[in-house]
């Protein structure tokens, strides 16, 4: 199997939104956005998959390594191996790779957020340096679209940390604030036990709906920022939020039933939104 065949492989086996939007690119973007999402998946998997901490950690810090090596000329991983051929085109940056890293290892240590800062700040590693990469990649030409993709990274985040509620809590996580858990008086083991009453409350209710209208805020934000000269390339990039947003209305519209179950869209659906995405342009 080839470099170029992995990542696509592993871009394919995932059946993430992001898949549906490369699609639509021409052949050496469409390579370079799955060579680097399939290191981000890589990455990733470290920490969802490999249960004992110090041997995650191990493998992240090799990871670090590896780009280290990597932008050196000496890849050895195939996901590094068909993403470093596309590296110069498209302005990926080591410093990006090693961010997302950071990201991950902030996983491996804790497992809340006092306030939204704190998570502001996470979400920043995970996915607006993600955002950003992808926006240089699908073609940019000022700067406010990098603050657009970074916006959009955070509002695709908060997106994710909505509807992973349950999930995260079978791994003993917890990534909204503390202190907005405190606000809407939320304990936390409500939230980790899952389990009726105590789970879905109106003060569960009033607690995510806080939660979704800062992403929907961050999402106008978004799309304000994207300016009408780099519209056409980032369409990409708005296929994605419409996916995300369109599940966001999901989650909301059944009262947010994140606990015991995790919302998603078909696949069928997700590719209709980047047709229609792709044809109206936004």
């Amino acid at each position: 199997m080839t470099p170029e065949q992995y990542v696509q492989e592993k871009a394919a086996k995932s059946g993430s939104s992001f898949y549906y939007a490369f699609l639509f690119l021409p052949p050496p973007q469409r390579a370079a956005i799955t060579a680097f999402y399939a290191f981000c998946r890589e990455v990733d998997d470290v920490v969802d998959e490999v249960s004992d901490p110090g041997v995650a950690a191990t493998k992240l810090a090799w990871w670090n390594k590896e780009v280290a090596s990597s932008f050196a000329g000496q890849p050895s991983h195939p996901a590094m191996k068909a993403l470093m051929p596309h590296v110069k085109d498209y302005g990926i940056e080591a410093s990006h790779l090693h961010a997302v890293i950071e990201g991950c290892r902030m996983d491996l240590e804790q497992s809340r957020y006092l306030d939204f800062a704190g998570l502001r700040r996470y979400c920043h590693l995970v996915a607006g340096e993600v955002g950003e990469v992808a926006a240089n990649v699908f073609g940019r030409t000022s700067d406010k679209t990098v603050e657009y993709a970074h916006r959009l990274g955070l509002a695709m985040q908060l997106t994710n940390i909505i509807r992973d509620v349950g999930d995260d809590a079978r791994r003993g996580r917890i990534y909204l604030p503390v202190s907005e858990l405190q606000q809407f008086d939320v304990k936390a083991h409500e939230i980790l036990n899952r389990q009726a009453p105590f789970g879905y409350s109106e003060r569960f209710t009033a607690l995510m709906k806080f939660q979704a209208e800062r992403a929907h805020r961050f999402y106008d934000e978004a799309f304000a920022l994207l300016p009408d000269a780099d519209r056409a390339t980032q369409k990409p990039g708005l296929m994605m939020a419409n996916i995300y947003r369109t599940l966001l209305r999901e989650i909301e519209s059944d009262n947010f039933q994140v606990l015991h179950q995790r919302t998603s869209l078909t696949p069928l659906r997700k590719l209709w939104i980047a047709m229609k995405t792709n044809w109206r342009g936004r």
